[in-house]
């Protein structure tokens, strides 16, 4: 593996470009990986306008997860409204394109946050939901990133997330977290791991993963958030 910086590996997605843009990346990998991070230094070091998706804003409402028996299932293929992703990824490419946005405040898709997406030379698609179909398809993009990343490096990232979360917590009530504020900083680390051996590792290997050997660029990522290219 040979390492690269994030400019580095924006000069190699830039050479990608269309003629008639927008040029539509995904960027994927496990929960707590690091792809929103990556998207916003790509974004960064990327010529002409670029524009950031997330496909959280397409996991089905709380709401409804919860009436499909699927609220342990969040981040799950079967917990995304693909059509209307599949749609939007499509849409990137003819024009205009209205996005919804997501909350990690609340944990929901949060409605008032959607945003018209137009006008962008290159637009980062980061999330869940862009392994390919059972079918071997993949979503409608020219490119695919995969980051890559030791499931111990990985279970530190998730954890050092959730507890920020829980802390901010205690003084936000609000927060989805909240729910947790009873738990012990101990107790709080141990529900964590418990979420990730439950649902986000088996989240991972049997789906997420899928991506790894069709995508067109694969980063690994080091505990100090080094990255090398496969």
């Amino acid at each position: 593996m040979t390492p690269i910086t994030p400019a580095d590996l924006a000069q190699r997605i830039a050479a990608h470009r269309p003629a008639a843009p927008p040029l539509v990346v995904g960027i994927t990998g496990s929960v707590a990986v690091g792809k929103t991070t990556l998207a916003r230094q790509l974004a960064q070091a990327l010529p002409g306008t670029v524009e950031i998706v997330s496909t959280d804003g397409f996991l089905k409402p709380n709401a409804v997860l919860e009436a499909e028996g699927l609220a342990m299932r969040k981040g799950f293929p079967e917990s995304y409204d693909a059509a209307a992703m599949a749609a939007a990824l499509a849409g990137l490419k003819q024009g205009p394109v209205t996005v919804p946005a997501y909350s990690h405040v609340t944990y929901d898709v949060d409605q008032a946050a959607a945003r018209v997406v137009a006008g962008a030379d290159i637009v980062l698609v980061e999330g869940l939901g862009l392994a390919p179909a059972a079918d071997g398809r993949r979503p409608p993009l020219d490119l695919l990133l995969y980051i890559d990343a030791d499931e111990a490096d990985i279970i530190a990232w998730f954890l050092d997330r959730f507890m920020g979360l829980w802390r901010a917590a205690a003084t936000d009530p609000t927060s989805f977290y909240a729910r947790f504020a009873h738990m012990s900083a101990e107790e709080a680390r141990a529900f964590a791991l418990s979420v990730w051996h439950g649902i986000n590792r088996p989240n991972w290997l049997e789906h997420i993963a899928r991506a790894r050997p069709v995508a067109d660029l694969v980063v690994k990522k080091t505990l100090d958030h080094s990255l090398l290219l496969a």
